[in-house]
Order: C-alpha cells, then sequence, then structure tokens
C-alpha cells in the first residue's frame, strides 16, 4: 500500500527521489519504494528522513510504533513494580515470615517497614529463633555518602536524619542471639531486602527517593545469576559494615 502522507510530505517541500535519497544516505530506488509500496525503513534513517522533511516519525511510519522485541527476562525475575511505593507492605513482611535460613537487609534508612509495620523486630527475633541468621546493615549516618546521597535525592539532611532514626529502631537487636545490626558507609546501588532464595531489589536512580524508584522481585533459580550477584553484593558491603553496640 503506497504511503500517501509521505509522498504528500516529499511534495510539499519540493523533495524528489534522489534529493532525498541523497541527504539520508540511500538509493534513490528505496525512497520509492518507501512512498509507492509503502516500505518502512530502518528506524535510525526513517528519524533522518523525518527530521528532513519536518515531520513526525511516527506520522509517517506508524509501525515504528510497535515495540521491538525484547531480551528473554531472566528466569529467576518474579515481578517488577514501578517504584516501592507500589509495593504493598505485606510483600516485604510475608517474605521476611518465610525465611529459615537467611535475612539479609542492606539500606540507608528504610523505616517506611517499622512505621508501616511496628512488629518488624518481633518477626526477627522470631525467626532468629528458629534458627535463622538476620543480617542487617544501615547507613552510617555521619558518612560522606550518606550525606551525599541526600542532596542527590534533594532529601537535604532528612537522609541522616533517617538513618539515626533506622538505628534507634535496629539497635534493640543488637545482641539478640542469631542477629547482627552493622552501619555501613558505602554508596548504595540498590537496597536489598532478602530472605532465604527470595529478594526484593530496590534500584537508586539519581535524583530519585527510593520510594519512588524500581523494584524487583528475585527467586533464585540458577548459580550466578541475578541473585547471586545481589547477594554477593550484600557481602562485600557487610564486610566492610561496623557492628552496632548493644545499648
Amino acid at each position: 500500500m503506497p504511503n500517501e502522507r509521505l509522498r504528500a510530505a516529499m511534495a510539499t517541500g519540493g523533495w524528489t527521489y534522489s534529493a532525498l535519497a541523497d541527504k539520508v544516505e540511500v538509493d534513490p530506488k528505496s525512497i520509492e519504494r518507501w512512498v509507492n509500496q509503502g516500505r518502512t525503513p530502518r528506524r535510525a534513517t526513517a528519524m533522518l528522513a523525518a527530521e528532513t522533511l519536518g515531520e513526525d516519525v511516527h506520522a509517517l511510519w506508524p509501525t515504528l510504533r510497535q515495540a521491538r522485541p525484547a531480551r528473554a527476562v531472566s528466569p529467576e525475575l518474579v515481578a517488577l513494580y514501578d517504584k516501592r511505593a507500589d509495593v504493598p507492605v505485606s510483600t516485604f513482611v510475608d517474605m521476611l515470615a518465610q525465611a529459615r535460613r537467611n535475612i539479609d537487609v542492606l539500606v540507608y534508612a528504610a523505616v517506611f517497614l517499622h512505621e508501616a509495620y511496628p512488629r518488624l523486630n518481633d518477626l526477627l527475633r522470631e525467626r532468629a529463633a528458629d534458627g535463622c541468621a538476620v543480617r542487617i546493615a544501615i547507613g552510617d549516618a555521619g558518612s560522606a555518602h550518606v550525606q551525599q546521597r541526600g542532596e542527590e535525592e534533594r532529601f537535604g539532611h532528612g537522609i541522616d536524619s533517617r538513618c539515626r532514626l533506622a538505628l534507634m529502631h535496629y539497635r534493640p537487636l543488637a545482641g539478640v542471639p542469631g542477629i547482627e545490626v552493622r552501619t555501613h558507609a558505602t554508596t548504595l546501588y540498590n537496597s536489598i531486602y532478602r530472605a532465604d532464595d527470595q529478594a526484593l531489589i530496590n534500584a537508586h536512580v539519581w535524583g530519585v527517593n527510593a520510594f519512588g524508584a524500581p523494584v524487583w522481585h528475585l527467586r533464585r533459580s540458577e548459580p550466578d545469576g541475578m541473585f547471586d550477584t545481589c547477594a554477593g553484593s550484600f557481602d562485600a558491603v557487610w564486610g566492610t559494615a561496623t557492628p552496632v553496640g548493644e545499648e
């Protein structure tokens, strides 16, 4: 089917097949096929042609609106959330409650968990009493990286105050058998909430508060996959962190 919109755009601008072909560096016969047979050029070529003609590329070639085939997703990806705020708190709580071997939390503050679920410490004590190893790593309020994150997320000094609030929440767990609490001073690229072979990974986006950044839910299904990459990151940060003493 002829592309009448393209034909009209060329006529309006006085473009011949040869002239447009020279501009976008293709053979004039290609331009002729675009017009008379309705062929769609490669995306980059189409964008250059549309810019030359002063037209919207999708108006000239509507099929370019269609998404290109995506790579197969990781078999470990259970769900993807646009924002952490979209994840029900029950998803975090249920995952932690099901843990039997390991619970790892790597954050700067994440006080939303205690605020939305006041029994969090009790849950962690229960899991530890059942033999689950619990490791909590929160941000060092005085570290340069925490201060920088506050500036980047336009949170100002609020981020370090929330780190102190998180420490207040978690400090009662210091010294509880099976639970370790530490502070870290690293750049936090992702917040990690792990329970056995499941994890919720909250990405950090420059200029965006964590609650507005994406979260992916992972379930370990293969060695050296996405889950193991994130678990290895936790272990690396944990090795640099400072133990929190009892009150």
